[in-house]
């Protein structure tokens, strides 16, 4: 009888410490709560959730959070474009013009390389990078790889593969999320704004006879880019044509003497998306009989 009544008290006493500490817990809760802003999660339910970190933040609660709590501007998000950037633009009660779009351009065109040895390993760039004491299978070590890293990575499919293995870049998909440019283990990929338009698709700095030997569509410095610009805008450095855009008008008469098409100029292709682009967003006038 006595240990009945032992166990009832125990069990009282814990029931009843149990139910204080409830109380204590839910009135701290509550006492020391920290208040969310509720815009934050109307921010992040505008943004398309991919979460690339291109803006510069943890993803997109953290963006977010930095846009309502930090001041971010409202135009970083690549893959959302224009359309989250108005949209988290409602949610903040502002008006907001309209980022550019952004696209990654590759800077390799060397289809035909040759192989220096067979891969057989994991079928991925950053692994057969590797391969070969860092230099990869291919003769050139400076460029694509073509296993498609860069394509399994794009979460907006904006990249395929060719026949040749050579990454394309789709820009109707293409975001400018720079996902591709965090994968390449060579850094082809370059992510720029739509308005700059001339290109050199070639990272290969050896000398220009190796380059020659090797490769039909590098560069081999012959130096007629940098004597036909008239702004000055672009050298050959460590044996490669590099283009200071700070300088550089967008003429395209570094294109035009470029004797391997290494310096591209996609300007009309990109005004005739634009142009489409444009005509999608215009709502059409409706006539009345």
């Amino acid at each position: 009888m006595d240990m009945a009544l032992s166990m009832g008290v125990a069990l009282g006493m814990m029931g009843f410490i149990a139910v204080a500490l409830a109380v204590v817990l839910a009135w701290g809760g509550k006492r020391f709560e920290v208040e969310t802003d509720p815009r934050i999660a109307d921010v992040e339910a505008a943004l398309p959730g991919v979460n690339c970190g291109a803006c510069g933040f943890a993803g997109c609660a953290g963006y977010a959070d930095a846009i309502v709590n930090g001041g971010a501007a409202l135009t970083l998000c690549a893959p959302g474009g224009a359309k989250s950037a108005r949209a988290v633009a409602a949610v903040m009660g502002v008006a907001v013009n309209a980022a550019e779009p952004k696209y990654a351009v590759l800077a390799c065109q060397g289809n035909d390389v040759a192989l220096r040895f067979r891969y057989d390993g994991v079928p991925d760039c950053r692994a057969a990078a590797i391969a070969g004491i860092g230099g990869g299978a291919k003769e050139c070590r400076y460029g694509c790889l073509g296993y498609g890293t860069c394509a399994k990575s794009c979460p907006f499919g904006a990249i395929t593969m060719t026949a040749d293995r050579m990454p394309v870049v789709d820009e109707t998909k293409c975001t400018g999320c720079g996902r591709c440019a965090q994968t390449c283990p060579r850094s082809l990929f370059a992510v720029g704004p739509e308005s700059r338009v001339i290109h050199v698709k070639c990272k290969n700095c050896d000398k220009g006879a190796v380059v020659n030997k090797m490769c039909i569509h590098g560069c081999f410095a012959c130096g007629k880019c940098v004597r036909e610009c008239p702004f000055d805008a672009i050298h050959v450095v460590n044996n490669l044509a590099v283009i200071d855009y700070d300088k550089c008008k967008l003429c395209g008469k570094c294109v035009l003497v470029c004797p391997r098409n290494v310096i591209v100029n996609l300007r009309a292709r990109r005004q005739e998306r634009k142009r489409e682009r444009e005509a999608a967003q215009t709502p059409a006038s409706g006539g009345h009989a």
